[in-house]
């Protein structure tokens, strides 16, 4: 059905006219915008998520939108809960459609009691439970432009959820004050033409009711943000990317924060100039990093291969995506992996650390820049797009456990002390003592080619022999200095579920779920899958008789590096894959482990 126009009027801030029926309590709520790009869908997402944190409920988005400016499908996905969660709710309770592909592509989301809001200027919906505004033209009629569609949505869909009138004007004050009176004018008018159309629905007002939770202390943040913030904690000075979906906000947030500290930021021409000016202020004495993605990562591999030779501490954060060649810009895959650990010609030293959750974007950026410096080796930090760009709520980054590992730098007393200097010294735990170039006395000489305990360019058969030991015992010293992984669940439980990355919150979600069904699981994070961590995995998978390895590519690259390192716990391995773009959702788990039972 779709409802007349109706005359807007000035905001209202009267409560929303009780139903006849009590309205449905939700503890859980998912809610779909979709549409054409440009429509406005994550400012949807976005109001709606300020509303749910104001009535302190855990909060998670994920979008699904095309690498273009403008056109083609979008959509945004919020999901609130007064549990925590990590991930999108299996099933959509509203889909918000601004046209008829979103309505196409959003039905099979909706779950058995799920509502269609839909723009109907221009579309008509053949779906049970469909209502049609034609806000497009009413607040091109009224407020001048069709744009401002989307806040009308936004006053639709508080109606509809029994939102309490003064605090979604809020909403939309803390939104958009910052753009000017005229903008924020337009949108309260917006605002109450969509509540005003829901309002003349009988029965559409207050249909479900969202419960207030108690998460008021979490804030709202992305991995990318916490990568940020990590780095200009952890001391880092310098750093130089080149933009690229999805880790431009990486340098983005840094342009805003890393000023202040006296830090550089620096967007270079290209992924080749971005890793090589790390090298260069790394090799100076600063602390750095760079973010990428999968086609930046490939320019990189070369220098990084040079700063594990050359034994130079860098940071690089590896925002994955699809892949290979381009893939898919905007879309979600963990196939990074194997080209990580198999990084560049040659063998060299390398740690990758992957965190699951924003706070762990910022305690390991932390933990990368204290490794690099310590064991002077490139340590990367695995994300994936669902990490690096869904909003979520977090506990807030505490600064208390935060501290500085510079590893063995030389002061000038040091070296007064010492008869000569050898940057590349060989000593017991692979780790050389280090003074930055043009430290008084230091004469400093570094190259990517072999070379001696001095840096000189060497050929000899026993110093190769030694230096290669040297680097590549690094990977033995270091390892009480890499993230410990995470257990979650029954202790003793015989199935077990191993993964990574954004994979952690399908996975806990999916452990209730079996929990519920009499069926016991114990989950292992790994937070550092190079080394692979055998010492966490042999114990794990001694336990469990069967071990299920989610992950997010198509050849199950992290259970391979499993089979390689643990190869008597093979039989037990089993891989759950996805690799259409998406994330996982709790369902994908659960059903071949209830089928394995």
């Amino acid at each position: 059905m779709t409802t007349p126009a109706s005359r807007t009027e000035a905001i209202s801030t009267e409560p929303i006219p009780s139903p006849g029926t009590p309205p449905k309590r939700l503890a859980d709520i998912s809610v779909m915008i979709g549409g054409q790009g440009g429509d406005g869908t994550l400012t949807v997402s976005d109001l709606l998520g300020r509303y749910f944190r104001k009535l302190g409920l855990y909060v998670y988005t994920s979008r699904n939108v095309l690498s273009r400016i403008r056109g083609g499908h979008a959509d945004a996905s919020i999901r609130a809960s007064c549990q925590p969660i990590l991930s999108i709710k299996p099933d959509v309770d509203i889909l918000m459609a601004f046209d008829e592909q979103a309505i196409e592509i959003g039905r099979s989301e909706l779950g058995p009691e799920g509502i269609v809001l839909y723009d109907s200027t221009g579309s008509a919906a053949d779906v049970p439970q469909a209502y049609g505004f034609p806000f497009a033209t009413l607040v091109g009629g009224q407020v001048g432009q069709p744009i401002y569609k989307n806040t009308a949505a936004y006053g639709a869909l508080s109606v509809l959820l029994g939102f309490d009138p003064v605090m979604t004007r809020q909403v939309i004050e803390e939104r958009f004050t910052r753009r000017g009176e005229e903008a924020l004018a337009k949108n309260l008018k917006a605002l109450e033409i969509g509540r005003q159309a829901a309002l003349s629905v009988p029965g559409l007002a207050d249909r479900w009711h969202v419960e207030s939770g108690e998460a008021h202390d979490q804030i709202l943040t992305i991995g990318n943000q916490g990568v940020a913030l990590g780095f200009v904690v952890g001391g880092g000075r310098f750093f130089a990317g080149y933009p690229i979906t999805p880790a431009t906000e990486v340098m983005e947030y840094l342009q805003r924060y890393l000023p202040a500290f006296q830090g550089v930021v620096r967007q270079a021409e290209d992924e080749l100039a971005a890793i090589n000016m790390i090298i260069g202020a790394a090799y100076a004495g600063a602390r750095v990093m760079t973010s990428t993605s999968g086609p930046g990562l490939s320019l990189m591999t070369e220098g990084i291969g040079h700063a594990g030779a050359a034994e130079i501490p860098i940071v690089i954060a590896d925002c994955a995506r699809v892949g290979p060649s381009t893939g898919q810009p905007t879309r979600h895959e963990q196939s990074d992996l194997a080209h990580l650990a198999n990084l560049g010609h040659g063998e060299f030293p390398r740690f990758i650390l992957a965190p699951a959750t924003p706070l762990e974007c910022f305690q390991l950026t932390v933990d990368a820049l204290n490794i690099a410096d310590k064991w002077r080796a490139p340590v990367i930090l695995l994300l994936d797009q669902a990490l690096c760009q869904n909003t979520t709520t977090s506990p807030p980054y505490d600064l208390d456990g935060i501290h500085m590992v510079r590893g063995k730098r030389l002061s000038g007393a040091d070296l007064e002390k010492m008869t000569e200097y050898k940057g590349y010294a060989f000593t017991a735990d692979s780790g050389s003592p280090i003074a930055p170039p043009g430290t008084p006395g230091v004469w400093s000489q570094v190259t990517g080619n072999e070379h001696d305990e001095w840096g000189h360019v060497s050929v000899n058969r026993e110093n190769r022999l030694k230096m290669m030991a040297k680097r590549m015992g690094k990977m033995v010293t270091a390892v009480p200095d890499l993230p410990a992984g995470k257990y979650f669940g029954e202790p003793h439980a015989r199935i077990g579920i191993i993964g990574y990355g954004s994979t952690i919150g399908p996975i806990l979600e999916a452990q209730e779920r079996l929990k519920t069904r009499g069926i016991r699981t114990r989950f292992y994070q790994p937070r550092t899958l190079w080394p692979v961590p055998g010492h966490e995995l042999d114990p794990f998978l001694h336990g469990v008789d069967v071990a299920y390895v989610v992950e997010n590519n198509y050849t199950g690259q992290f259970a391979r590096l499993i089979r390689e390192t643990v190869p008597w716990h093979h039989a037990k391995l089993r891989s759950i894959l996805r690799y259409d773009g998406l994330s996982f959702r709790s369902p994908d788990i659960i059903r071949p482990i209830t089928e394995g039972v």
